[in-house]
């Protein structure tokens, strides 16, 4: 080896206290390459190299004269945003969606990470599992693709960095990922409190299968801190408070920092669906949440083009208690769908500006136009909570909801004669989506508890995209018109 020059070389693994190493480049460091000394002794590169904002390459050492051993570590870092700590990255949110948890590849150096379909891993001897060094195994190494896969492991980093989180755990699912979390902490006997217009299939799952298991739950209006003090009080304490902020459908801001802070004094976890604000517009864990959950099928996927979910948690043993359901449960994301939901994500900070400005301009269309009652949307003044979703969110969102005048014949009518909003379930894509949540994603809801939610016949719950808004506006126009001539 020549002296005085610096080698590029990454850790192939850790076998048995033998170090592999493969070179990656005999050329000197090139202009532009900042090096950080690590430590004097070897450590896995998924330590140095794991989420927040690092731009970690490979490892590194260096042979200065007089120094023949390979012992000096380092990191290889080109870009000023880099940072070592996994959960506070120091860069935007557009820099650490981009990424976090997805350096270029080792072997290729193509900047977007292959996408691993394997679904099982060839072991040097048994029990040795291969990739134990990389970021993406959390330091097990991959044996078998329902435990771990790499792709999977670029997605959770990520996330779990955007969040500003610890861990990330992926799921097939939104609905997987809210039933992790009720399969891993709740047992017969434990109660939940949840606010009171949760998302219909959250609802669904406590009607249909956690009540079955013994586990019995309060839907409460979390808007309201006495009510759920009240709630909190009575026995058995309990040991979840489910909020989503804002709800799905009627958009309510519930204050998730007083929510937390009341929580924890009855030593309940607070449990936040994020999924409608999105980690660029609201981070729960900031605001002492103890576990997010989003749909990453909704915005962070935001092309209508892939299904998961993901639990995102600091603490340690919530970590273990999740990825154990994960595994034992198998309701996994494929690799193909964590690629397109880390596509998504990278342009997440691009699209919701977007989707932002189309929906104040909707809303404000709407709340001004004779065939509407009322329009919630949380960047309107008229909404009850404008001042706290101003102080607790870096934004809006994209979603509006209103009340068309008349009944289900009139909103039928709306949605029917729409020409760019797509009348459809789901929310957080590119394109415009419209439905009527009655006869629609909460329809398994009890008519009863919809009535006394206000999810009426007549409510109508606009997914915003970001297509032209004077074309949006247009199409809404066209068909509010239509449905006042039934």
């Amino acid at each position: 080896m020549r002296q005085g020059r610096t080698w590029v070389r990454h850790v192939l693994g850790n076998v048995n206290g033998v170090h592999s190493w493969r070179l990656l480049s005999t050329t000197p460091l090139s202009t532009g390459f900042t090096l950080e000394q690590q430590s004097c002794q070897w450590r896995p590169q998924w330590a140095i190299a794991c989420g927040g904002a690092a731009a970690v390459v490979s490892l590194i050492y260096t042979n200065t004269p007089g120094d023949h051993n390979c012992n000096r570590l380092w990191t290889l870092s080109r870009r000023p945003w880099a940072a070592t700590s996994c959960h506070e990255p120091s860069g935007s949110f557009g820099t650490t969606a981009i990424h976090a948890g997805q350096p270029p590849d080792p072997q290729s150096g193509g900047v977007v990470p292959p996408i691993s379909v394997a679904t099982t891993f060839a072991q040097a001897s048994p029990g040795a599992h291969p990739g134990c060094q990389m970021p993406t195994s959390y330091g097990e190494g991959f044996d078998y693709g329902r435990s771990t896969n790499p792709t999977r492991g670029q997605l959770e980093l990520c996330l779990a960095a955007c969040e500003q989180g610890k861990h990330c755990i992926a799921f097939g699912s939104g609905m997987a990922a809210i039933s992790g979390v009720v399969s891993a902490l709740l047992k017969p006997g434990d109660r939940c409190v949840v606010v009171d217009d949760a998302y219909g299939g959250t609802q669904r799952l406590l009607r249909h299968a956690v009540e079955h298991m013994g586990i019995s739950f309060d839907l409460v209006d979390l808007t309201e801190m006495s009510k759920l003090e009240a709630a909190l009080r009575a026995s058995p304490f309990p040991r979840l408070v489910w909020v989503e902020s804002p709800t799905n459908p009627t958009l309510k801001i519930c204050d998730i920092e007083a929510i937390s802070t009341l929580s924890h004094k009855y030593n309940a976890l607070v449990v936040v669906d994020n999924t409608f604000a999105s980690p660029l517009l609201q981070n729960p864990l900031r605001l002492k949440a103890d576990i997010v959950v989003h749909a990453t099928t909704k915005y962070i996927g935001g092309h209508s083009d892939t299904c998961g979910g993901v639990v995102i948690v600091n603490d340690d043993s919530l970590a273990t208690q999740l990825r154990q359901v994960q595994n034992t449960y198998g309701a996994v994301p494929g690799p193909f769908d964590c690629y397109l939901a880390l596509r998504g994500l990278k342009t997440l900070h691009v699209r919701m500006p977007e989707h932002q400005k189309n929906a104040q301009a909707i809303a404000e269309f709407l709340e001004n136009h004779p065939a509407v009652e009322r329009v919630i949307y949380p960047g309107l003044k008229s909404h009850p909570q404008h001042e706290l979703a101003s102080k607790q969110m870096r934004g809006f969102g994209g979603m509006v909801t209103f009340y068309i005048r008349g009944g289900l014949q009139e909103s039928r009518s709306f949605l029917e004669s729409l020409r760019i909003f797509a009348v459809a379930e789901s929310l957080g894509a590119v394109e415009s989506l419209a439905e009527a949540p009655a006869v629609m994603t909460h329809h398994s809801v009890p008519a009863e508890h919809r009535a006394a939610m206000g999810i009426s016949d007549n409510l109508v719950r606009l997914s915003v995209g970001i297509e032209g808004k004077d074309d949006l506006i247009a199409d809404l126009a066209a068909a509010l018109k239509a449905a006042s001539k039934v």
